[in-house]
């Protein structure tokens, strides 16, 4: 199995695909001026506490009050609240919670107006992004990410991931933090420490604290609401979370990102510098490396699968619904229980896929054909939760109902991925009316003729779908061919998968579309 990750880079957003044996699996969005990302920390202030809903809203400076549950506070909030005070008086001259006494913990079941008061203070960290029209949901349960450890402040626990099953390794390393980690801090330690040196995970410890004492001297001069410390940038946040011997190449589409990815991999994984590389073609990078097409054919309302089943996709506001159809998938040979068992397993993992490459969140309902054989609806059942186990969101999968119906519920930390892949019609502007598609080929040659007899351009390049580029380049008297020999000069056709059939574009010798 190998990863690469295409990232294409433009003046508003980041794209980054992330491929597994060259599928697309992952697809993520970040706007370049996205400001309230997941595990971002903020110094927050008190806007409303609600008693009925156990709950208060926070001013962390975005449009709409962050929401703060009292579940989401976590056991040592006094402690957190105690520590800010503290820090904002000038009481505490170091970030080390050696000598800091810690409160007692807040009851589980008590109710927030006893913990939280109107302009208090308070650090919180995103635990989801806005959403629609919501503010962003937030914690005061603290947690700095690392590649190896995760640095969780007032805590004492020392929690190895459950992905790490040689108890021996397990035990190894939790011996190995119980002598480096500062006191009064807890630790989880990640799938990735597996099998590294102490000076590793020191060194990826050390980095963590010294995050924990840019938070402390933030505090000592800002006031709320700001934000204290930002959470890496999607790209880097990928590459501390999933890098590892498996990655073969990351292809990056802008210099300055390419250098900032290089100067990271510096710091979690010099080894692998090597395989970043910078794409300087002029082709948009999405269609040479096969992601736009995938993208067109992934999302939509209609996933066809290789079989010829298909997935219709719907969605609520409340739950997300996949239905599984058999389409023209029949072996004459086979019974309708055999049928039917193979189609649901070729669904579940594409589905699988599905919630990861549109990181769908909450409640997901799957109505799968149905099956009158125990043995096949738990073998269906066992083969979606393997095919789950790649997803980093936290799920729950229920065994499927008496109808037939499989239900998950997925972490919801992001607004979903939707990609629209409808195209409106360049030639009517979805009016359902185009010109004559026999008069197509003669205004691209117009158009032509104009650019290099009138805007004397030189060394042209021509965007168009495939199917018309191999309409204007296949055979010795081909239009392009034509078009040489005409205007005395070369004319560069390219196929584009990302245009609508009908679409087309020029561009000038440095790149830059030329506008007629």
């Amino acid at each position: 199995m190998s990863y690469e990750l295409i990232v294409n880079s433009n003046k508003n957003e980041i794209l980054i695909a992330l491929l597994q044996d060259k599928k697309l699996v992952e697809l993520h969005k970040e706007k370049t001026n996205n400001q309230f990302s997941v595990g971002d920390i903020y110094l927050g202030k008190v806007s409303r506490v609600m008693k009925g809903l156990n709950a208060a809203f926070v001013d962390v400076g975005y449009d709409k009050d962050a929401f703060l549950h009292y579940l989401d506070l976590g056991p040592q909030f006094k402690s957190l609240c105690k520590y800010v005070d503290e820090v904002k008086k000038g009481k505490l001259n170091s970030a080390a919670l050696m000598y800091f006494k810690n409160e007692p913990d807040i009851n589980k079941d008590g109710k927030i107006d006893e913990v939280i008061k109107p302009n208090m203070n308070v650090l919180v960290q995103v635990a989801k992004e806005p959403i629609s029209s919501k503010g962003p949901r937030i914690t005061s349960e603290l947690s700095i990410p690392g590649r190896y450890l995760v640095l969780l402040p007032f805590n004492e626990k020392i929690t190895v991931s459950s992905k790490i099953k040689d108890e021996a390794e397990r035990d190894r390393l939790t011996d190995l933090i119980k002598q480096i980690k500062p006191k009064n801090f807890g630790v989880i330690i990640r799938t990735a420490a597996e099998g590294k040196t102490i000076q590793e995970i020191e060194s990826d410890l050390n980095d963590l604290f010294s995050k924990w004492e840019h938070i402390f001297n933030e505090l000592k001069r800002v006031q709320a609401p700001y934000k204290v410390l930002g959470e890496v940038d999607r790209v880097n946040a990928l590459l501390r979370d999933l890098l590892n011997e498996q990655f073969t190449s990351i292809y990056v589409d802008n210099k300055a990102l390419y250098h900032d990815i290089i100067n990271y991999i510096s710091t979690i994984a010099p080894d692998k510098k090597d395989i970043v590389k910078l794409y300087e073609s002029k082709l948009p990078i999405f269609d040479v490396f096969g992601v736009e097409k995938q993208i067109k054919s992934l999302f939509g309302k209609t996933v066809y699968l290789k079989s010829g089943a298909y997935l219709i996709v719907e969605h609520t506001e409340a739950l997300h619904v996949f239905d599984v159809n058999s389409g023209n998938r029949a072996k004459s040979n086979a019974s309708q229980e055999e049928n039917a068992l193979e189609v649901n397993l070729e669904a579940a993992e594409e589905i699988a896929r599905q919630l990861r490459l549109r990181d769908m969140g909450g409640i997901i309902v799957i109505d799968f054909i149905d099956m009158y054989n125990a043995e096949n609806r738990k073998i269906l059942y066992d083969k979606l939760k393997e095919f789950m186990r790649f997803d980093r969101a936290k799920h729950n999968i229920l065994p499927p109902s008496k109808f037939g119906l499989v239900q998950i519920t997925r972490q919801r930390l992001r607004p979903e991925v939707n990609i629209e892949v409808l195209e409106v019609c360049p030639s009517c502007s979805g009016t359902g009316k185009i010109q004559p598609s026999v008069l197509f080929v003669d205004q691209i040659e117009k158009t032509l003729n104009y650019i290099i007899e009138e805007l004397k351009e030189k060394n042209i390049s021509l965007a168009v779908h495939p199917y018309i580029e191999a309409y204007l380049t296949k055979g010795l008297f081909s239009k392009l061919n034509q078009w040489r020999w005409k205007y005395k000069q070369w004319i560069k056709i390219m196929p584009m998968d990302s245009y609508a059939f009908m679409e087309y574009r020029f561009f000038n010798e440095i790149g830059e579309e030329i506008v007629v």
